[in-house]
């Protein structure tokens, strides 16, 4: 093996959320969810971009599919939407809706591609945020039952199922910085969110067991690798509550079946957990298949003396993408050795990296994104890395298969290998792409 390539049955894909892509946001019984909703409301996108025709992938998916056999790749993430399945609160199952899914699934193994699933990419049906959403407790049990219903159709076929997308997102971004679905900010409420989102977690993957599905069970988490700007003892405190709130919030109960002991100081002011009950912890941490991690920062961190319990504020990155944030592979190899190293030995996915452009098609119908692949080089190369250093590294699936409705950016940054026209829907593979199918090919660089 060269340090180029990677172990035999290495999973290349790519990835994909159903909001995201699919468009057709009534179509066939499916009903709204809350990024409908918040999608519509007045500033919460940027120009008021919605998902309502996204990609329209609902229709374009066999089209889609031949994308990924165009691009080598062995596995595919996707999610599925729950207001697809679930349309309404009594719990009735649309057929209809697993039908799509079902139909993804059997064409991807048809062609020899690895369907990776995700149960929960963001989008919960708005009927249940009526009842309060994440800080209802009974949207955990709720979601058990949605997963029960996609395993009972899906289960003796989909070999890795994810229960969650990024936890984190849903309950700080939404909840606490009012900058995702559903637009709130309320950190209490946040706090609260995360309880319910991880004990979702937990009771999906029971959920899944029950059913006996023949796939491996894990969840995705989006990790971050801060650290202090300097030695000092306040700005390493400040780096270590930073950590807290991206990383060991979720991370600690996962692997552990403890919140970490510093989250009731640092949340003293908004919430006692009062919210844990008996037995939620070991639900929490029930043994994992394997662990997806999606990795797109790593960041400075100085201590905020102003504010004595939060006490931290990010240091902006010298050469900022489009997004705000810098370019960092050594990230994502500090981010893996960690997880293997002080969480757990069970199988680890890059489940998303990615790079955001403004890409466009030039005068000869091509487009160009050297920086792309230069972004996907370099995380590659971290990723082999992190194998060197030996951590268990099975499945790299950089985001995304096609340009997107990227929730409140929404259409005006691209993170696609393929480029979506979206008043035509012509899908045009980017440089990235093909570079991307040499390396499927080649098992590595």
């Amino acid at each position: 093996m060269t340090t180029n390539a990677f172990p035999d049955g290495f999973l290349w894909g790519t990835a994909t959320a159903a909001y995201q892509i699919e468009g057709a946001v009534d179509d066939d019984g499916r009903t709204p969810s809350i990024w409908d909703t918040f999608s519509h409301t007045p500033g919460a996108t940027v120009r008021g971009d919605t998902g309502d025709i996204a990609c329209d992938h609902y229709h374009r998916w066999r089209d889609d599919v031949d994308l990924l056999e165009d691009l080598g790749v062995n596995a595919y993430r996707f999610s599925i939407a729950w207001p697809r399945v679930v349309p309404e609160l009594g719990g009735n199952v649309n057929p209809k809706g697993l039908d799509f899914y079902e139909r993804i699934v059997d064409e991807l193994l048809a062609r020899a591609i690895t369907p990776v699933v995700t149960l929960y990419h963001w989008d919960l049906p708005q009927y249940l945020q009526d009842l309060g959403g994440w800080a209802n407790r009974d949207t955990a049990h709720r979601y058990g039952d949605y997963v029960a219903a996609v395993a009972e159709r899906l289960g003796d076929r989909v070999p890795y199922w994810l229960t969650l997308n990024e936890p984190y997102c849903s309950a700080f971004v939404g909840h606490a910085l009012g900058q995702h679905a559903p637009g709130m900010r309320d950190e209490a409420t946040a706090v609260r969110a995360v309880h319910h989102l991880l004990l979702a977690h937990g009771i999906g993957a029971q959920r899944l067991r029950e059913q006996a599905v023949a796939g491996h069970v894990g969840i995705t988490c989006n990790l971050t690798a801060p650290y202090p700007a300097s030695a000092t003892a306040e700005d390493q405190a400040a780096a270590r509550r930073l950590d807290l709130v991206e990383n060991r919030m979720f991370l600690d109960p996962l692997f552990t079946g403890a919140y970490p002991p510093d989250a009731a100081a640092y949340f003293r002011d908004v919430t006692d957990f009062g919210f844990v009950r008996d037995g939620d912890l070991a639900t929490i941490a029930a043994p994992l298949d394997f662990f997806g991690i999606n990795y797109y920062e790593q960041h400075a961190v100085l201590a905020d003396p102003d504010d004595p319990v939060r006490g931290w504020r990010r240091v902006p990155d010298p050469d900022p993408t489009i997004v705000g944030i810098g370019v960092h592979p050594e990230g994502l190899r500090t981010v893996l050795t960690r997880v293997a190293r002080d969480y757990t030995s069970v199988p680890l996915v890059v489940t998303e990296t990615g790079i955001a452009l403004h890409d466009y098609v030039d005068p000869e119908g091509r487009v160009h994104d050297a920086e792309r692949i230069a972004f996907y080089e370099s995380h590659i190369r971290a990723a082999r890395q992190a194998i060197d250093d030996g951590v268990p590294l099975v499945g790299f699936f950089p985001w995304s298969l096609l340009d997107d409705f990227e929730w409140s950016w929404g259409y005006g940054y691209r993170y696609g290998m393929h480029y979506v026209d979206y008043a035509t829907q012509a899908r045009i593979p980017k440089d990235s792409a093909r570079w991307f199918a040499t390396v499927t090919r080649a098992n590595g660089l």
